[in-house]
């Protein structure tokens, strides 16, 4: 493997979705993660297979390699939180997915969240003094719990990826890898707020 292909060597991601999922916003990283030489473990709340959505039409379903109470966030060195409206609002709604997410940002571990999968960072209460951007429609919950939002491709503060739709797949992967491949940092970790 060239030193483009393995960027990401030896690094284990775990992707936190569930039906209803964008699916090009959980496949594209996902293929160009594993493409850096990465692990990927797609974590859902539940087995079996998880429904992918193109926008509003039914798309992929993809095979769930873990539940979260098979899993332990120490385990990864970082967290991907694709979007599509259903699969964060489900998730944020289940305690044991915003732990999961929370303990990521609790050991400085980079997390990278397009489209609407900010309502979970926003859920897990780690936006606020932080800049993002999402889906717009976002704009007002980030803003209200504390986050400064901005209408941009991609954002990275403090090993936190966020990106606004799949138009910006290219930029958000690009960045989402370099954070992945600079690893944990101690200055990001946000104390236990729970």
């Amino acid at each position: 493997m060239d030193q483009a292909l393995s960027k990401l060597s030896g690094k284990n991601i775990a992707i936190l979705a569930t039906d209803g999922v964008e699916q090009s916003e959980l496949e594209k990283p996902r293929i160009a993660f594993e493409q850096a030489g990465a692990r990927t473990v797609l974590v859902a709340p539940e087995g079996g297979a998880i429904q992918g959505f193109e926008h509003h039409e039914p798309g992929k379903r993809f095979d769930v390699d873990a539940t979260l109470e098979q899993v332990n966030a120490d385990d990864f060195d970082a967290l991907l939180l694709p979007g599509g409206v259903l699969n964060p609002d489900k998730l944020r709604t289940i305690p044991e997915a915003m732990q999961f997410v929370r303990r990521f940002a609790e050991a400085g571990k980079p997390i990278a969240a397009i489209c609407h999968g900010p309502w979970s960072l926003v859920e897990a209460d780690l936006v606020r003094g932080r800049t993002l951007t999402s889906w717009p429609s976002l704009m007002t919950d980030l803003k209200n719990a504390g986050a400064i939002w901005v209408d941009r491709e991609v954002v990275v503060d403090r090993g936190l990826v966020t990106s606004r739709k799949p138009d910006d797949l290219p930029a958000f992967i690009g960045k989402a890898i370099e954070e992945i491949r600079e690893g944990r940092h101690e200055s990001h970790a946000v104390a236990s707020l729970r």
